[in-house]
Formats: structure tokens, sequence, C-alpha cells
């Protein structure tokens, strides 16, 4: 990236059209996760999926984000060519998911769409987890409210093309909206085929428009900032090889035999007493995790030798490698990230509930139809796509007020505003019979989608290294994904439970778990101390 300042410079502030173009990517990137969210539901439910059955379904999605985000932010730390360090990841995420937005909608079965959900979701993953730390890279902490907020504009307004297309294509072109018994409508369909190249075409323009520091010029404007704010060394002593908040092979140990016990344990519970089979997702991930920590006590121990010869000179040694890198990376996180996490999950079960069950509530409480088949289940999921339209429009505007409503009460208090509009708005879906008034919640769920994808970032980007702003922004995705498996294994059985089966209590549950969330940001340190 081209700069008249010195080397040895404070990063500088970036122009409007920079910061434009070095967002305008996600609109493609969005138009493909609208498209996703807002079809995905009724596309299993045409190919014959029971309400029970489509959170499992959708656990492809957080599965392949707790998987790709990380190992895609570690690459991009460690990758520098004549391509750049981020925009390899965003061309190549590109053109993986216009591939699979073209195949979605041709999926002949339950399982094969299924299948590409995963397919689609890793792509979708591999293309946007470079984008969060772009911003962390590019822009000086001043401008970084500003940045992810523009990325929420651009989010706001490609999901509402996206979103209102099958309807569009149906209204305005006479596309079937329709189709025989386990065939996917031709406006969903065509949808996809426009989102695809929309995708590619904005990516593009991102790749080709925009230019990064090389990682010498990072370095240099991490110590020219830390000369001016020396507090900065602080921000994770970790990342400098001192050791801070670092785990010892023992503690690995401990870890794992921990793991193991409850994940074994909460496993056997599921198989004897014959509980709901989605609660093998949280059981397996808990026994998951015990395997990575063994690995990392054997990677401590083998370095231990090397660890000692250079502690005698003041400092430690540690393994290399990404499965060593991420976990201990998780285990030292900057106290700001930590709190960021209880902030994050009780969001993110909130916008998971919604987007599973948002067809299902509004169709069946709203339309009075569970029939795929029927006219009404059909014009019930058209308007859902258009309510999923109306919120990223009013994301798109929240956007805009977001970065002056910080500068007005504060980070954390703009947050926590934006978190109960959108869970009155989530719970008003309960009390609203008339399904032509449920635009208007969607302006609070606006507003809450606007500020969860630029306020916890905004928070959490002065708080993290920035040679390690990759790892980290992918890190941070676990309490992202966390909650949805949670919500894939456990929603179903809560409804079932004490809802009778009733899709519409999962939104009033997501809009109590989105007013958590505005309480729990307020608890978040805003310095960037550990």
């Amino acid at each position: 990236m081209s700069t008249n300042n010195s080397p040895a410079s404070v990063r500088p502030e970036l122009h409007f059209w920079q910061i434009f173009n070095m967002c305008f990517g996600f609109l493609g990137i969005q138009f493909g996760f609208a498209l996703q969210n807002a079809n995905v539901s009724r596309i299993f439910q045409t190919l014959g999926a029971d309400i029970d059955d489509i959170p499992i379904l959708w656990i492809a999605a957080p599965l392949t984000g707790l998987i790709v985000q990380p190992t895609i932010g570690y690459l991009s730390d460690n990758t520098w060519n004549r391509f750049g360090r981020r925009r390899p990841y965003f061309l190549i995420g590109a053109i993986l998911t216009t591939l699979a937005l073209f195949i979605m909608p041709h999926s002949p079965t339950l399982w094969i769409a299924a299948g590409m959900l995963w397919i689609m979701d890793a792509s979708i993953n591999i293309a946007m987890e470079p984008f969060r730390a772009f911003v962390g890279d590019n822009l000086p902490k001043s401008q970084r409210t500003q940045g992810y907020a523009m990325q929420s504009f651009f989010i706001g307004i490609g999901a509402v093309v996206a979103s209102a297309l099958p309807y569009m294509l149906t209204e305005f072109f006479n596309v079937a909206n329709t189709a025989p018994a386990g065939e996917i409508a031709d406006s969903v369909r065509y949808a996809f085929y426009f989102g695809a190249v929309v995708l590619f075409i904005a990516v593009s323009w991102t790749v080709v428009s925009s230019k990064e520091y090389s990682p010498a010029e990072l370095e240099a404007f991490h110590q020219a900032e830390q000369a001016v704010n020396p507090a900065l060394d602080k921000v994770n002593p970790s990342h400098m090889g001192e050791g801070f908040g670092r785990r010892s092979a023992a503690q690995y140990q401990f870890g794992a035999l921990i793991f193991a016990i409850i994940g074994g344990l909460f496993t056997a519970a599921v198989y004897l007493y014959q509980l709901d089979k989605k609660l093998y997702i949280l059981s397996i991930g808990i026994l998951a995790f015990a395997p990575m920590q063994y690995y990392c006590a054997f990677a401590l121990q083998k370095t231990s030798a090397a660890s000692k010869n250079i502690a005698a000179h003041g400092k430690t040694t540690l393994p290399t490698g990404m499965l060593f890198t991420v976990v201990d990376d998780m285990f030292a996180m900057p106290k700001t990230m930590r709190q960021l996490a209880l902030v994050q999950f009780f969001a993110w079960f909130a916008l998971f509930a919604m987007w599973i069950y948002t067809t299902a509530a509004v169709t069946s409480y709203h339309y009075g139809s569970a029939d795929v088949l029927s006219k009404q289940f059909n014009d019930g999921a058209d308007w859902v796509g258009i309510l999923f339209a109306f919120y990223n429009g009013f994301a798109a505007l929240a956007a805009i007020c977001i970065p002056f409503l910080a500068k007005w009460l504060g980070v954390r208090l703009t947050h926590t505003v934006n978190m109960f509009l959108g869970g009155s708005g989530l719970i008003s879906f309960y009390f609203i019979s008339d399904p032509s008034l449920l635009w208007l919640p969607m302006i609070g769920v606006g507003f809450a989608w606007a500020s969860i994808l630029s306020v916890p970032y905004a928070l959490l980007s002065g708080a993290l290294p920035p040679q390690k702003m990759g790892v980290y922004m992918g890190i941070f995705n676990f309490f992202i994904v966390i909650p949805q498996l949670l919500a894939a294994s456990i929603l179903g059985l809560l409804l079932n439970t004490f809802f009778n089966g009733e899709p519409i209590y999962a939104l009033v549950l997501g809009g109590v778990f989105m007013m958590l969330s505005g309480i729990a940001v307020l608890f978040v340190d805003q310095d960037n101390s550990h």
C-alpha cells in the first residue's frame, strides 16, 4: 500500500474511497451468505426435512467456520507474496463460493443439499475471515469503527437484494416460486445464479483495487505506535515469546484429561438415557478438544530442552505449527477478547435461532401452513425473504449511524441500545398477528445486526498484536460458532419440551438472548490491559 509516510511513521489514515474499496468485497460475500440464510431452510423442507431436523442439518455451517476461520487466519498471518497477505484468500474463497452457489439449488436429495451447505459455508469462510483482519491491518485504531461499519453497510446492501431476490423474481418477472415435490423452485435457483456472479465481481474488485502493507511495514507501524503510546506494548506480551499467560505441558495434560472425562460421560449419558441425538454435537465437541490439548503437551515437551537453553538468556521458545499456535493463543487471549466471548455467545445464539426458525415460524404462525407444497407456505417463505431484506436494509442505515452513536453514547452503550432494539423486535413476532406488519420489528433487528458486525470487532482489534490479527480473528469466530452449535443441539429439544414444538418461541428465546448480549457488553474493558 503506497504512502508518503516514512516506514517508521504511525500508520496513516486512509481516505473514504480506499476504505470503500477494501470493504466492497463484503457486499458479494454477504450476497452469498444472505441467500444461504434466507433459503437453505426452505430448500431443506422442500427436499423432505422435518422441522426437528433443520437445526442438525444447519450444523454444517458453524462447524465449518470453527475449523476454517482459525486455519485461514493462521495461514494469512504467515503469507506474503506478490498477491499480498489476505487478498489471495479473498480470491480463492470467491471462486469456490461461486461454484457452490451454482450447484446448491440443483441438489437432488436432502443429504446432498446438506453437503453442499457444508462446502458453500467453508468457501464463504475462506473469503470472509481475512476481511476482518484486513481492516485491522490497514486502518489505524481511530478509523477501525468506521472500517467495520463500512463492512456492515455493504453487508446490509448485499443482503437486502439477495434476501428479496426470490420474491422479486416471482412478483416482477413471473418466475415460479413453486415446484413439484422434491424439486427446488425456479425463483430460488435463479437467485443463486445471480448471487454467484455478484459475489465474484465484488470480491474481485477489492482484490484488484486494494493494496496491503508488508509484514515489515506493519511491524514498523506497530513500533511507531508503541513509541507514541507505550501502553500498546501491553496488548499481549505472550506474542513476544515471554510466556505470559501460556500453559505448561502439565496444564495441557490435566486439561486434556478433564475434557476427555467430561466428554466421555456426557456422550455415555446421551446414549444410555436415549437423550436427543443432537446432544452428540456437544459431547463429541468436548471430547475432540482433549486430543488437541494432548498434542500441545507433547509439542511443549518436545521443545523443552531448547526452551531451557534459550531461557538462560531471558527468553523462552514455543513450538511452531498451526494447531499448537491456535490452541495456545486461545488460552493466552487478551482480557478484552475473553469478555467479548460472552457478548458474542448471546448474540449469535439469537441470530442462529432467527435464521433457522423464521421461515417455519412465519409460515406456521402467521400463514397457517406447514405444507411445503402449498401456496400459503411458499408465500410465507417468500415474505421471510423480504423480511430478511428489510433487516439488512435497516442494518445498512444503522451502519451509517453507529460511528456517530459511538461518539455520543460510547461504543459499549451503543451496542447495548442496538441489542435491546433487536431483542424487542424478535419478541414482538409473537404479538404481531398481521404478517404485513412484520417488517416493523426488522428495524430493531437491523440495528442489532449492524452492531454485531462492527462493535465487537472494533473493541477487539485494539487489543490484538498486529502479527496475530488473522489468527485471533479466527479464534474469535469460536465465540460465534459455539453458540450456534449449542443452539442446533438444544433449540429443538427446548421447543418440544416447553413450547409444544412451536417454532415462534425460538424467535422469542432469540430476543431474550439478544438483550443479554446487550447487558454483557457493558462489562467489557475498553483498554488494552489483560
